[in-house]
């Protein structure tokens, strides 16, 4: 269900790598030249992603090299930047950690900034109604940036609708230190001003006034 997010969020980051690398010197001159397919091994399995190509053949991504096949580490990473309460520097460590400690401020710069747009456009899309025949409420396990080290498994709550042909679709993810009432009535407010206008199941815990948030 979230390969979807891991692959715009990569093929963001990797364009924006072309980007860079085009208004350097080592680019000058040069321009793009359509994508090129690959596929990588994430720990939940395949990623098909398209690799920006450009006409001199010199560009080399860094976030996936030309003949890596594996990327360890990625998922959480990936997921977590998606939650809302995530910061800008706790995304640029999410993708100093990435990268690794070899890439230019510049790039990791660049990188970030394209990635927080990419994640505001899948924050403050529509919630579509007909996604409203089910929503399951709970939370997943990921890792959070705190500094320069990496805190603690944090909650990532998460808000999955289920249509009425049996598909799902992630509406939200939200970074909470605490979970409770108020809380869910913020996701509540933020999932209807997004277009969500009822709700025929809510699938909850038994966290005293979710049912009331949801009400």
């Amino acid at each position: 269900m979230l390969d979807s997010l891991k692959k715009a969020l990569t093929e963001r980051a990797l364009n924006a790598e072309m980007d860079h690398h085009l208004a350097t010197g080592e680019g000058a001159g040069n321009t793009r030249n359509g994508y090129g397919r690959k596929t990588v091994m994430t720990e939940t399995g395949k990623l098909e992603i398209d690799v920006p190509r450009d006409r001199q053949s010199s560009f080399d991504p860094q976030l996936i090299a030309k003949y890596q096949r594996r990327f360890p580490g990625f998922d959480e990473k990936i997921v977590s930047m998606y939650a809302r309460g995530m910061s800008t520097r706790e995304i640029t460590g999410h993708l100093q950690d990435l990268y690794g400690i070899d890439v230019s401020p510049d790039l990791i710069s660049t990188v970030t900034y394209a990635v927080l747009d990419e994640v505001a456009v899948w924050q403050q899309r529509p919630a579509r109604c007909d996604l409203s025949a089910g929503l399951f409420f709970d939370a997943i396990r990921g890792k959070k940036s705190e500094t320069k080290a990496w805190s603690a498994i944090k909650a990532i709550h998460i808000a999955l609708g289920v249509r009425a042909d049996g598909a799902k679709e992630v509406l939200g993810l939200w970074l909470e230190q605490n979970e409770g009432a108020k809380f869910w009535l913020r996701v509540m407010n933020e999932l209807r001003n997004r277009g969500t206008e009822d709700i025929l199941l809510a699938v909850v815990d038994g966290l005293k006034g979710f049912p009331d948030a949801i009400t």
